[in-house]
């Protein structure tokens, strides 16, 4: 990948996180109502960004950021596949390197 395809897809990565960070804080919706799920679907794909710029940013990937975007997305994720036990997966990844 190319420096100018890298820097491309951060800000078109970034502009997508703007957005999503807004429509997150817009949405009154609070653990119990019927907007949950969607929040917590907005928050899901706004820790998806904290992931793109922590794979794309140069350099060496900072391994604990890495692991804090993984256990975010693991975390948000078990309520919609439950069935995998992401949660514990997640605790197990942040518990082995702290």
């Amino acid at each position: 990948m190319t420096n100018l395809d890298r820097e491309q897809i951060l800000q078109l990565g970034a502009q997508a996180h703007t957005w999503t960070e807004q429509h997150y804080r817009d949405l009154p919706a609070v653990k119990g109502t019927p907007d949950w799920s969607e929040k917590q679907r907005i928050l899901l794909a706004d820790m998806s960004l904290h992931l793109l710029r922590t794979a794309l940013i140069s350099g060496e990937i900072d391994r604990a950021e890495l692991r804090r975007n993984l256990y975010a997305i693991l975390s948000i994720a078990d309520q919609f596949l439950p069935e995998h036990e992401l949660k514990a997966v997640a605790d197990q990844l942040y518990r082995e390197h702290t």
